[in-house]
């Protein structure tokens, strides 16, 4: 809870401040409108507070954040993921979201790193039915190009890097598949076990190709994927097995990997966090070129 506050604070300031100090409030009020019981917090919150409880004898999930664009944007994929393996939203409004909880909700981060392989697999079903799912005809979802805009800014990254990061962006869009409507954050907590199925959570809703969305789970669990005393043969293997499966060039995999780490690293500097994992990433992808 702690690194929770401390993340809210970091990003919102006071407006973080004051949203924390009403949170009793305002999920007591909200139990009470949607005849919630039983909530309490998961367990490692990050930018958004989530409790798991019941809505009568349902399994739900509460999710209140600060950020209502991507409230919107990742209740619109939800809403068009429906059907293609993707968790069901039950209520939506201003920076809150009811939603299906998946039980046991098992994640794929307990298959690491013993059953890499089936997780490998899982991630590929998962993958092949999301991208199935139809780009809604009217929306403001983003597109991944608006994402990598990011690259452009004054970054207190190493010029090698961004210069690499940028050329491969710029090849990547230039040369990209037919679009499809992705998850955009597809690493192993966002895989969860629901009945006899794997079904995902937490959609970014971006627009762009769909080899864009391997790149998250190969890249993950972190910081665990860099402490594994195979890391590198591990991410060759993942992209190997990727590209097999999905039948998707293996360098387009790797220059994706390298592009968005650079990307990621862009964000948690934005965001006054912890660089040190994606540095060290960035650093890993890059001897793969």
């Amino acid at each position: 809870m702690k690194e929770f506050e401390k993340n809210i604070i970091n990003l919102y300031g006071e407006p973080g401040k004051q949203w924390l100090a009403n949170l009793p409030q305002l999920t007591a009020k909200l139990a009470a409108t949607y005849g919630l019981s039983n909530i309490e917090p998961v367990k490692n919150l990050s930018y958004n507070y989530v409790l798991a409880g019941l809505q009568g004898s349902r399994p739900i999930i509460l999710k209140l954040g600060l950020d209502t664009e991507q409230f919107n944007q990742e209740a619109l994929a939800l809403k068009n993921f429906t059907g293609f393996g993707a968790v069901h939203v039950l209520e939506e409004k201003q920076g809150m979201l009811l939603l299906e909880r998946a039980v046991p909700g098992t994640s794929l981060k307990c298959f690491f790193p013993d059953q890499d392989n089936e997780a490998i697999h899982i991630t590929c079903e998962c993958l092949k039915r999301l991208h199935q799912a139809p780009i809604p005809h009217v929306h403001e979802l983003p597109n991944i190009k608006d994402w990598l805009n990011a690259l452009d800014n004054d970054l207190r990254i190493p010029a090698d890097y961004l210069r690499t990061a940028r050329k491969l962006r710029d090849e990547l869009i230039a040369t990209s598949a037919k679009p499809a409507l992705l998850h955009g954050d597809l690493h192993h907590d966002n895989i969860l076990q629901h009945g006899n199925q794997w079904i995902v959570i937490d959609p970014k809703g971006v627009i762009g190709e769909p080899a864009y969305d391997v790149a998250a789970f190969i890249r993950n669990p972190l910081p665990e994927v860099l402490q594994h005393p195979s890391s590198w043969s591990m991410i060759e293997h993942r992209i190997d097995e990727f590209a097999k499966i999905l039948e998707l060039p293996k360098q387009r995999i790797s220059h994706w990997c390298y592009v968005q780490s650079v990307l990621a690293w862009a964000w948690v500097l934005e965001d006054n966090s912890d660089e040190t994992y994606f540095r060290k990433l960035t650093e890993l992808f890059s001897s793969y070129l």
